[in-house]
């Protein structure tokens, strides 16, 4: 070809199926030419009109916006609005006070969530390189965003894929794609056009972006750059994802909207109750804000922050490093784990599993020792010609360098026994044939006459006249019993080579074709396949106990994929072990989608538009989805599920930045752990729900039956922000330091659609706060009844509640493990809580201080206490335990095991 067809230049990024076009359409299509490339001029036109290869950056949101939003809450609105009214009549310090409780929350919100969204920078970098390429017939190294569509790409060992290309020449190239398709062998690559259809991993003629050559040469025409790519596709995907909330923040927002709504009506009733009383609109606009206050939670932000960041400590301690703070609790919700096979699961390195020589098939560990070589006299020779028909070496620097399936020979060589260095100086190469994906085999002569091939079952075998016997002796071959062990290996997902010997003729200089065409000697049959992690097998037994369902979802064959699946465990207690491959995916409709996605635990050939899908479609059947994965094809799915859990060591940056947690030893067993830790950390918010909620609600029952009686405000809206924001948050924030409680994985998940709030949790708060609300009006009508002013009766009625709260504290907490179990064992079992003791002293010092500082009694209107008064303040704590014990019972389902004031067990 002279030049580029005219219509060349009017080729567009964004054309598609370029892996169905033969050569010549192609070059017609891109007008380029396949030995010269785009002239300078045209390339220079086409970067001017479609840009430069190169992703577009996702610009983050600025830190003046993330902290705006912390305040987007429905009760921390109504507190902003409570502090304007308060200033606009002239109680500034009231408002102030008011205000500080939502910069508090904000503050501390902002500080755990002020993590930027990268995940678009790392796709961007991780295509960024230098490129050869011919323009004009010259070939130039240039930087890869200066590619354009049709331009001239060469490739060889080592570089990586600048683009995706259309391959039109190839010699022995093999790609891993692995972080694209999931593939864990590299792919040899063709000329040859694939179906319209064809999944991803299979479209052996194109060279996506982002792979990288593991061997052989090549070169193919740019046939899309920039977001038009496999990976720029991911990119666009990952920009136009919102992520998700969390079950926790979902139903935070439902309690908080419906505790609105009734909080207001309750306000607006207070007021107008007051006026048709007659009582001054000051005083009750007064009370309603007090009642509202009283019944806002103002420290539930706080505490779901701080038991979520105490639950990223200690996941960080079990090799799970939480990105995102809500992802903590969604752990613990999780019913179904979505997980990569290829380096997830399993160890991303090709092993040889079994060997087949002298009619015996044996797994390859029977063979350590030179005592099995010398029973089977076949198997030993089948090693020696995997270690010599073999392009893999060891290095010094990087160990084993080579295919993967090569070194994997190595390895089973050497684990049974054979020494690699001597053995290739007794048999020194001369002359090689080398794999082409065309011939299916490999075959080397040797110094030792012996000619070694190695390849596919279908190439070696019709070559072969006879085999070699476990003796050593030479019988007819029998083909039969070959095909038999195949399929038996086959079907444990394991790559299948064949070897077999032949010999040359004395000083024969080369090795040709015609050689190995016939006549050969069959020696045997290594399967192979990356294997199963060893924990993983105990950890998906661990989730099935904890009634979670694991599923594989990867870029593999199904064959391969189910033959690992089986090894783990997937599909048991559920039917027969099935999957279904990416073009069957493909046909479903959106509704078979939802059914085959939760019938079915294995999904193979899938491509990562299909990921995505498939994680849509159980998050529409109700499901909390975890997905976990390392390569860039992950990154989707990873961000759209409810926690994305990506490999800190073995991934790529892409996946690590789109997910919410990292394993930082890429242990898929660790997530086992991290669930547990979730479900720890949503079981101690709800004892802290249990706990500060009571005290709401009593100080808002209080505030409205004075307002319907005509009575004097026990409290005031300070002091009950005092109780929330001081004395209950200081006493609630030990329950985020409880530790694990038995039999936590051995419960289902809780149901996704449960409220925060449940029936039992809600009977138990009514108890409380029925008791607390007579607590207060008792103290406060005794303090009266005795002479004090309305200060000292408000200060007995908040000291008194603070007091009882201590109690009830104790009764929710497990780690003092049972009052009759520490009057057994002795009081000292109570310092293995110092958090819960440290909590009580700080709350009982901050009351001291409360009523008895002058300027507190000032800010606060409190007045100090006298040593009978403090007394009288305490006798409520003995009635609080038989309520505690009641209300225990009221909510069976707080705990999976005993616990409490009265009993329980628990572990560090």
């Amino acid at each position: 070809m002279s030049g580029p067809p005219a219509h060349g230049g009017d080729v567009s990024p964004q054309d598609s199926a370029f892996h169905a076009l033969d050569g010549a359409t192609l070059l017609s299509r891109l007008g380029s030419d396949p030995e010269r490339g785009l002239s300078d001029a045209e390339a220079a036109r086409r970067l001017e009109r479609f840009g430069p290869n190169q992703l577009t950056l996702l610009r983050g949101r600025p830190a003046w916006l993330r902290f705006l939003e912390q305040f987007h809450n429905p009760l921390l609105y109504t507190l902003l609005i409570t502090g304007l009214i308060k200033l606009w009549i002239d109680s500034l310090g009231e408002a102030l006070v008011i205000w500080s409780v939502t910069l508090i929350n904000a503050v501390i919100g902002f500080v755990q969530e002020d993590r930027a969204e990268s995940s678009i920078a790392a796709l961007a970098q991780s295509v960024r390189t230098e490129v050869d390429v011919v323009r004009g017939g010259r070939q130039l190294r240039l930087p890869s965003e200066q590619l354009v569509i049709g331009d001239l790409v060469r490739l060889s060992a080592g570089a990586r894929v600048p683009a995706d290309l259309r391959l039109l020449q190839t010699r022995e190239l093999r790609l891993d794609e692995s972080a694209l398709t999931g593939e864990s062998l590299p792919v040899a690559k063709s000329t040859q056009a694939a179906p319209l259809e064809a999944a991803l991993g299979d479209r052996r003629g194109m060279a996506h972006a982002g792979s990288f050559v593991t061997a052989g040469l090549g070169s193919g025409l740019v046939v899309a750059c920039a977001g038009a790519t496999e990976v720029g596709q991911i990119s666009t995907v990952l920009r136009q994802h919102h992520s998700l909330s969390t079950p926790l923040t979902r139903k935070i927002q439902r309690f908080s909207q419906t505790l609105l709504k009734v909080i207001l009506v309750l306000a607006a009733l207070t007021f107008a109750v007051g006026l048709i009383r007659q009582r001054g609109s000051a005083e009750m606009f007064d009370g309603a804000v007090a009642l509202a206050v009283g019944a806002i939670p103002e420290e539930l932000p706080a505490i779901v922050t701080i038991t979520l960041a105490i639950g990223v400590r200690r996941m960080a301690r079990r090799n799970a490093i939480i990105r995102k703070l809500p992802a903590v609790e969604a752990l613990g919700s999780t019913t179904v784990i979505c997980s990569d096979k290829t380096g997830t699961l399993t160890q991303n390195r090709m092993l040889v599993q079994e060997i087949y020589a002298g009619g015996d098939l044996r797994p390859l560990e029977s063979l350590w020792g030179e005592a099995a070589l010398a029973a089977n006299h076949a198997m030993g020779e089948t090693l020696l010609a995997g270690l010599l028909c073999n392009d893999a070496r060891h290095s010094e620097e990087d160990g084993l360098v080579g295919d993967p399936t090569e070194t994997a020979l190595l390895v089973s060589a050497r684990s049974a026994g054979l020494d690699a260095q001597r053995s290739l100086l007794e048999h020194p190469r001369r002359d090689a044939i080398p794999f082409e994906s065309e011939r299916q085999y490999m075959a080397t002569l040797h110094g030792s006459a012996r000619i070694l091939v190695k390849g596919s079952v279908e190439a070696v075998l019709p070559r072969c006249l006879s085999q070699l016997d476990a003796s050593g002796g030479d019988e007819p071959l029998n083909a039969a019993a070959v095909h038999g062990a195949v399929a038996a290996m086959a079907g444990r997902g394991q790559r299948v080579l064949a070897f077999a010997v032949g010999w040359a003729q004395p000083q024969q200089p080369s090795l040709e074709e015609q050689h190995v065409a016939e006549g050969l000697q069959f020696l045997g049959l290594q399967g192979m396949l990356d294997p199963p992690r060893p924990e993983v097998i105990a950890a998906v037994a661990a989730c099935r106990a904890a009634g979670i369902r694991v599923k594989m979802i990867t870029g593999d064959h199904l064959d391969t994929a189910l033959a690992i699946a089986a090894q783990i465990g997937l599909g048991l207690g559920h039917g027969p072990l099935e999957g279904l491959d990416g073009p069957a995916l493909a046909r479903l409709t959106p509704a078979e989608l939802a059914s085959q996605g939760d019938r079915l635990d294995v999904f193979a050939r899938v491509a990562p538009a299909q990921k995505l899908e498939l994680v849509r479609a159980l998050q529409a059947n109700g499901e909390i989805v975890a997905m976990t994965g390392d390569g860039v094809n992950d990154a989707p799915a990873l961000k759209q599920a409810d926690i994305g859990i990506a490999m800190g060591r073995g991934g790529t940056e892409v996946a690590r930045e789109a997910a919410d947690m990292l394993l930082t030893d890429d242990n898929f067993a660790t997530i086992e752990a991290a669930v547990e830790e979730g479900r720890a950390v949503y079981l101690n918010l709800r004892k802290s729900l249990a706990f500060v909620l009571p005290v709401n609600g009593a100080a808002s029952m209080t505030i409205l039956l004075a307002a319907l009686l005509g009575l004097e405000l026990p409290v005031t809206a300070l002091q009950v922000l005092w109780l929330n924001m001081v004395s209950s948050l200081t006493m609630s924030v030990p329950l985020a330091f409880e530790p694990r409680c038995e039999g936590l994985m051995l419960q289902p998940p809780r149901p996704p659609r449960q409220p925060l709030l449940t029936g039992g949790l809600i009977r138990r708060l009514l108890l409380v706060s029925l008791f607390n609300w007579a607590l207060i009006f008792s103290l406060f009508a005794w303090g009266r009844h005795s002479g004090l002013d309305l200060a000292g009766a408000r200060t007995m009625a908040v000291q008194g509640l603070v007091l009882a709260q201590m109690v009830y504290l104790l009764s929710i907490s497990q780690v003092s493990k049972g009052l009759h179990r520490a009057a057994e064992r002795g009081w000292g079992q109570l310092t293995q809580a110092p958090v819960l003791l440290l909590g009580l002293a700080l709350a009982l010092m901050l009351q001291v201080a409360f009523s008895q500082l002058a300027w507190m009694n000032q800010l606060f209107s409190t007045e100090a206490l006298s040593l009978k008064q403090w007394l009288i303040c305490a006798l409520p704590m003995l009635p609080m335990i038989p309520v505690a014990l009641a209300a225990q019972r009221l909510d069976p389902t707080a705990e999976p095991a005993d616990h409490g004031l009265f009993s329980g067990e628990s572990r560090a």
